[in-house]
């Protein structure tokens, strides 16, 4: 694993939370889109909070522009 969590800049959609994650856990990001989009299926919107509360929370990655 990484030290750190942090957002990607690089490899993002919406806010690079599932780019983050999935560079954090060493897994595709696109394994952790398709688990964000299952679990928002079947879990009726709770993750869709939980990815808007960890968009605030986790740190953008330095180094990038973020245009």
């Amino acid at each position: 694993m990484t030290d750190k969590l942090v957002r990607s800049s690089t490899n993002k959609v919406l806010s690079g939370v599932c780019g983050g994650l999935g560079r954090y856990f060493q897994v595709d990001p696109t394994l952790v889109r398709l688990a964000f989009v299952f679990a928002t299926i079947f879990g009726v919107g709770t993750p869709v909070v939980i990815y808007a509360i960890l968009a605030f929370v986790v740190p953008q990655e330095e180094g990038f522009d973020n245009f």
